[in-house]
């Protein structure tokens, strides 16, 4: 594969905030990457740019672009990436970090140049993968398991800014999680509950002009419980399952979980014990950082609780998902330490998290043979760039979040549905 020329640019995320686009020129045509941007971070991420900020990195992008300008890559399948990662590697011990978002949309206009030299979609090229080792070529399965959409429905947390004064929920997402046959079918049912939600608070709060989030999440004038009352009753008509990303570092002092619209204060052990109250209360399916991203052993609490309601004749909840984030930011070690303490059963990847696709790769296949539970996942702040459905197909998730509405988040939800019919 030869490179013609590598040209970075600013570009602007959903928010309006500045971000990172990668255009790379072969013989084949030219392939972009979008770097997303999350608002909500953990602090064991990655950082997403070079110490000095994203203008810096901008600045040694251009000079990594120059220096891979003409160069020819003989890359055959997705772990051919390593050659251009051993380039990277290198020029960062002599410039410093690139950071993840940087790394992420080199190596994703990287890969989808690769998949077009070898006559494949994004998705096929990672699929259609050697493991790490090269012992043996995974194949490709009869039926490709497309994953399930996860939606943010009602937004509140660090994504939702109200005035001052205004009561807004702690928990960052009230999630909608449907189990359908087919992605498409599955998406229509979570777009028909987010408007019959946007129906209900219209009619409840007729003088408030009715907002949405970063993530195009409905704002409401309420606190958790008040949500979940809500949404349940509504899920429940459609037959879809709820969830939460409560990221429960964002409200954490260090000592207590700090609930303001109550003036409330919660223990690591209060807290836990809320978190199984909710789960039995509203039979929660999905239910992500409940803790702050340092308690593994508050995680396998829950965990174990959740398994001990899942082994009942008739349970409450059914087979339902602990899932870290901020617990596990997409890094090998971390992820490792979740499992070993059997902290989580499920797994949100984001590739910006990290920015090296092959350390994506050995999360994702670690997951698999711990038996996690995989879902890819977009941030606040997003772009055009729909790769990250075609790394959740590729990759062969359990589930895709990538939100409800909005057109950074319907591209993304509309590429799978092109996957999933391509494969009829």
């Amino acid at each position: 594969m030869f490179i013609k020329k590598v040209i970075p640019r600013i570009i602007k995320d959903s928010r309006g905030e500045k971000t990172l686009e990668v255009e790379i020129e072969t013989y084949k045509g030219k392939f972009r990457a979008g770097a997303p941007s999350g608002k909500s971070t953990g602090k064991h991420e990655t950082p997403v740019y070079h110490s000095r900020g994203i203008d810096y990195s901008m600045k040694i992008l251009r000079v990594f672009s120059q220096k891979v300008r003409n160069m020819n890559f003989m890359i055959k399948d997705f772990y051919g990436l390593k050659e251009f990662e051993v380039l990277l590697r290198k020029f960062e011990q002599k410039y410093g970090k690139f950071g993840a978002n940087a790394t992420y949309v080199l190596e994703t206009a990287f890969l989808k140049a690769a998949a077009k030299e070898n006559n494949k979609e994004l998705w096929e090229f990672v699929l259609d993968r050697e493991d790490e080792n090269r012992f043996s070529k995974s194949k490709i399965k009869e039926k490709i398991k497309i994953p399930m959409p996860v939606g943010n429905c009602i937004g509140g947390g660090l994504h939702t800014n109200v005035k001052r004064g205004q009561i807004k929920p702690e928990f960052q997402e009230f999630l909608l999680i449907p189990n359908e046959k087919t992605f498409a079918t599955a998406v229509t049912k979570m777009h028909h509950v987010y408007m019959a939600v946007r129906q209900v608070l219209r009619l409840k709060y007729r003088r408030l002009k009715l907002k949405r989030n970063d993530e195009n999440a409905w704002q409401a004038p309420l606190n958790n419980q008040e949500v979940l009352e809500l949404l349940k009753k509504i899920a429940e008509s459609y037959k879809v399952r709820i969830g939460l990303d409560v990221a429960a570092s964002s409200f954490w002092d260090g000592t207590y979980y700090k609930y303001h619209h109550n003036n409330l204060l919660r223990t690591s052990d209060e807290q836990i014990d809320y978190m199984q109250r909710l789960v039995e209360k509203f039979k929660l399916f999905y239910i992500e950082d409940p803790l702050q991203e340092e308690d593994f052993v508050g995680f396998a609490q829950i965990n174990a609780y959740v398994n001990k309601l899942n082994k009942k004749p008739k349970p409450k909840t059914t087979n339902a998902l602990i899932v870290g984030d901020d617990l596990t930011v997409t890094n090998i070690t971390r992820l490792k330490r979740a499992i070993r303490d059997k902290s989580i059963n499920a797994l949100i990847v984001k590739p910006n998290q990290n920015g090296y696709m092959i350390e994506v790769a050995k999360v994702v296949d670690f997951c698999k043979k711990n038996k996690i539970k995989i879902i890819f996942s977009h941030r606040s702040g997003e772009t055009l760039d729909h790769a990250l459905a075609d790394y959740a197909v590729g990759f062969q998730a359990d589930y895709i979040k990538t939100g409800i509405s909005g057109r950074e988040r319907l591209v993304k939800l509309a590429r799978i549905m092109q996957i999933e019919k391509s494969l009829k």
